[in-house]
């Protein structure tokens, strides 16, 4: 089984980023992820090219300026399994600047794209927070950067918490082919992050199968903190968290449609489960945190 869509975090990292997918390196056309670790009083300087960026605090908190002189405060998060967090978003053809006082970890998710939007700070209370599924097929999603929750040209990005234990992306879905009303064509990333317990490192599991179209991706990978897995393609799901280990996965999507929606097709074998799930309750575990009250930005 093919491992060349599994990136761990050893093979993702490209100086200065501790994770860096750009199309060239993924071998498809539109969705971007850098992960990006500051020390104390760090900063650091990037162009945005062709594409649309949202900065999303991981860890800590930062200062996003712009070349044509907006200023973001991002109060951040302790982790990712601690809070929903602030964010930035900042435009194509843009020069910006990130500086930190007390050091963190950044997610930079991008997409290309051809409008040039305004700049703009995304509170955190403004982040629809999202209970999927029931039973062991409960997990929570961010949405953060969804259609219709948030303004992009192309870019799509949610986060996932899923309770040790329980399985997420399940049913198992694709969106690898344009049908209109039914189905969207996107490239998808997933970076996670797995909660340590009782001293002892996290460790999750992805699947992706063959759904007859594209490159035919084929993938059953043991993830740990800072792995990635590319998904041009094929039924993806499920996301499995070990016992006791929380999972956080990040996905950024982009494609070539001209209409920025996210549309899924369930796999004919498993889409059954749904109907399970009004007679389950939802995990109790859940939801980890919810979003915090308004703020006055």
């Amino acid at each position: 089984m093919s491992c060349d869509f599994h990136l761990t975090a050893d093979d993702a990292a490209r100086d200065p980023y501790a994770l860096d997918i750009d199309p060239e390196r993924a071998g498809w056309g539109h969705s971007s992820l850098r992960v990006l670790n500051l020390p104390p009083g760090g900063r650091h300087a990037f162009a945005t090219g062709d594409s649309e960026w949202i900065v999303l605090p991981l860890a800590g908190g930062c200062t996003v300026r712009t070349g044509t002189g907006e200023t973001f405060e991002l109060t951040g998060r302790e982790s990712v399994f601690s809070g929903v967090t602030d964010f930035a978003y900042v435009p194509r053809d843009a020069q910006v600047q990130l500086t930190t006082d007390a050091g963190g970890r950044f997610a930079l998710t991008g997409a290309r794209c051809t409008r040039s939007l305004p700049a703009r700070y995304g509170p955190a209370s403004d982040v629809p927070v999202e209970l999927r599924g029931t039973g062991n097929c409960s997990r929570q999603v961010n949405n953060f950067g969804a259609a219709g929750a948030f303004d992009c040209d192309k870019l799509i990005a949610v986060e996932v918490l899923t309770p040790g234990g329980n399985w997420s992306s399940y049913p198992p879905h694709k969106h690898d082919t344009c049908r209109p009303g039914e189905e969207s064509e996107l490239e998808e990333i997933y970076y996670f992050e797995i909660a340590a317990a009782h001293g002892t490192e996290g460790v999750g599991y992805q699947r992706v199968t063959p759904s007859g179209h594209g490159r035919g991706t084929d993938v059953l990978a043991e993830v740990r903190s800072g792995d990635a897995v590319l998904i041009p393609d094929g039924w993806h799901g499920p996301s499995i968290a070990a016992p006791g280990h929380t999972m956080y996965y990040l996905n950024v999507m982009a494609g070539p449609g001209e209409t920025r929606e996210w549309l899924i097709c369930d796999h004919p074998d498993h889409g059954w489960i749904r109907g399970t799930w009004p007679d389950q309750p939802v995990d109790p575990r859940l939801p980890l945190y919810a979003a915090p009250a308004g703020d006055a930005r």
